[in-house]
């Protein structure tokens, strides 16, 4: 099973969405959509995991150095 990393190559803030993207092979853009609706409907709730994210999930980079 593939491994969840941050995105080097699709990335816009911190590549949380595009590692998400390519782990389930879903659409990045329209990930980014729901997460910014998700971000409005949740009152911030979304924003908060998305931090947390970045600061949890390794790098593409990090996971391939070995």
């Amino acid at each position: 099973m593939k491994k969840l990393y941050r995105s080097q190559n699709d990335r816009k803030l911190a590549g949380v969405c595009g590692g998400i993207a390519e782990q389930y092979n879903f659409d990045v853009s329209l990930l980014r959509i729901i997460w910014a609706l998700l971000v409005f409907f949740t009152s911030g709730t979304a924003l908060l995991i998305y931090i947390i994210m970045a600061l949890v999930v390794p790098n593409e980079e990090e996971m391939f150095d070995d």
